[in-house]
């Protein structure tokens, strides 16, 4: 597929989104590219300590279950 097709497509899709789908879009696109997008990369430490937080919170009883998750984003 050339290039020309696939901007094609995605031109024919966008306006096809919702705004929200529209910028989620965007962001991964970004991600692909590795823009950067004002943030930081953070430390090793600091990914360290986020994880083990959030084990933490999970521990605790402080999480969404997989469905809720899935029952949240289908609202969107």
């Amino acid at each position: 597929m050339t290039s020309a097709i696939v901007q094609k497509q995605v031109n024919g899709y966008l306006p096809l989104l919702s705004s929200k789908q529209q910028i989620l879009v965007l962001e991964m696109i970004k991600t692909l590219l590795n823009v950067e997008s004002g943030e930081k990369r953070i430390t090793k430490k600091q990914y360290n300590k986020e994880i083990n937080d959030a084990v933490l919170r999970m521990d605790s009883g402080n999480s969404v279950t997989h469905q809720d998750a899935i029952n949240e984003l289908s609202s969107w």
